[in-house]
């Protein structure tokens, strides 16, 4: 690696950066260094979308737009990359409002207005991606990182959908491509400034040896967490190495045995993977955080995390998975639910880092397989528990049982005692009453804000029991609100 500038694509050229900090935000140069304030500054951790930009980067040769909280990215985090900004819209619509812009006055759509330029350039992310049309699923998936508290989000919504309506405005896709190519040149990224380094190789062998001259160094992804250490704990991070830059790390390979997704692959590509094997996933990833969070945090993230209120970790340990750690040119593999020691505490070694996660297909052997969440809100929001169970039935019998939860205990954690209960038994109600109770010998949770512990006992046994429902009881009883239909309106009476 090379010390060179930062540079990026922003606003039809490239842009170096040199002497500001590594932990400097993308937010923060846009306001501060750029002035370009119409990227506003709201929460600084990522939950309402007042701040957020659309980031491209190359994909295969094409052009991928996502849009990401500008407020929790680090400025380094963009090398190599495309940064668009609310500004930039007018730009393309020829000095008129953009299509998106215009729905949103059209629908009148914003109020106080200080939340609508993060809906614009979600917005923008979603006109760019879905050219032919959206659905209001898909909006209100878009605008799920943003918050609004005087509008109301029935105009915006109605802004989103009819945004196509009018002649469509496009970005130069071409141009932007062949900026990123020609940056896709440059050698490995080593910047340094004010006594801290940021290092972005680009190979998994240069990320393998930058992890043992440089054991200390704090390994970010999507900064969706260490981004709140520094806005809001303040925190000096010291020496970062980042993953963004490999290739390899954000390879998804699934092969008939099982399907290894790299570190560094997104949230939102890691859960369509899963979700491929098992769409039991689906609720779960649309109620993992935002889509901008989605599309910056990493699965790899989230599991080396360590925090005992992981989402994905359960429902990954309960089919089995495992942990691939790479230290120099070896590498080791842990069953998940092994790579936990204590809280916030994981069995990697010095110099050593998450390579990959591997889940067995097992496609061969049927299982019944849930995952579900128990949050105040439906999104965006920390769980109070976390659970999953995988069955496999042998002639009506459980064959084998795996149950884990997350939010019950210090780390994420298989549950023997209720395990046991299930094994060798008929799957009915019976033996999910049981097996629901033996759950109290298996955890001993924590009073907190999110949850009292015997809130936390009671509901977690009842996810159990809705676990039958849904897969062994009177599966006609099993309503979710989330899947019914609105009720049309009756004829108008004599």
């Amino acid at each position: 690696m090379s010390h060179r500038p930062i540079a990026f694509h922003f606003r039809g050229a490239t842009v170096e950066i040199e002497g500001l900090a590594p932990g400097t935000t993308v937010l923060q140069w846009l306001r501060e260094h750029r002035r370009a304030t119409g990227t506003k500054e709201g929460c600084a951790e990522g939950d309402c979308g007042a701040c957020m930009v659309v980031i491209g980067e190359l994909d295969a040769g094409r052009l991928r737009l996502e849009a990401v909280n500008a407020c929790i990215q680090f400025l380094p985090t963009l090398d190599g990359k495309a940064l668009f900004t609310v500004e930039d819209l007018t730009t393309l619509a020829g000095g008129s409002l953009h299509p998106v812009q215009q729905a949103l006055v059209d629908a009148h759509a914003s109020q106080c207005g200080f939340c609508t330029p993060g809906f614009v350039m979600s917005l923008w992310a979603l006109y760019e991606n879905r050219v032919a049309g959206v659905d209001r699923d898909q909006a209100l998936d878009a605008i799920s990182g943003n918050l609004c508290r005087c509008t109301g989000y029935r105009p915006i919504v109605d802004a989103a959908l009819a945004m196509h309506a009018a002649p469509r405005v496009t970005l130069d896709r071409a141009h932007v491509i062949a900026a990123l190519q020609r940056l896709a040149g440059l050698p490995d990224l080593e910047y340094t400034a004010h006594g801290r380094t940021f290092l972005a190789p680009k190979s998994l062998e240069a990320f393998a040896q930058a992890r043992l001259q440089h054991p200390a160094a704090r390994i970010v992804a999507g900064s969706t967490d260490v981004g709140l250490w520094v806005t809001k704990q303040l925190k000096d991070i010291g020496d970062v190495l980042y993953t963004g830059g490999v290739a390899t790390l954000k390879s998804i390979a699934t092969t008939g045995e099982r399907l290894e997704i790299g570190a560094a692959a997104s949230l939102n590509d890691a859960y369509d993977a899963l979700i491929a094997d098992h769409p039991e996933w689906t609720e779960l990833k649309r109620r993992f955080a935002s889509l901008p969070i989605r599309n910056a945090g990493t699965l790899g993230g989230n599991v080396a995390n360590g925090s005992p209120i992981g989402d994905s970790m359960p429902g990954l340990i309960a089919l089995g998975a495992s942990v691939v750690l790479r230290k120099g040119a070896a590498e080791r593999e842990l069953p998940m639910e092994d790579f936990y020691l204590a809280y916030q505490k994981t069995a990697l070694e010095a110099g050593e880092f998450l390579r990959a996660v591997r889940v067995p297909r097992g496609r061969n052997t049927p299982v019944l397989f849930r995952t579900y969440k128990i949050a105040k809100r439906y999104e965006q929001d920390i769980s109070a528990v976390c659970a999953a169970f995988a069955l496999v039935l042998e002639g009506g019998r459980i064959a084998q049982a795996r149950v884990a939860f997350g939010g019950m205990a210090a780390t994420p954690k298989r549950a023997p005692a209720c395990e046991a209960a299930l094994t060798g038994q008929g799957w009915n109600e019976a033996t999910a009453m049981r097996a629901a109770a033996a759950l109290a010998r298996d955890y001993q949770p924590l009073d907190d804000l999110r949850a009292s512990a015997a809130y936390r006992r009671e509901v977690a046994g009842q996810m159990l029991i809705r676990f039958w429902h849904e897969t062994g009881g009177a599966r006609e009883a099993a309503v979710r609100i989330e899947d019914l239909a609105p009720v049309a309106a009756a004829g108008a009476r004599a």
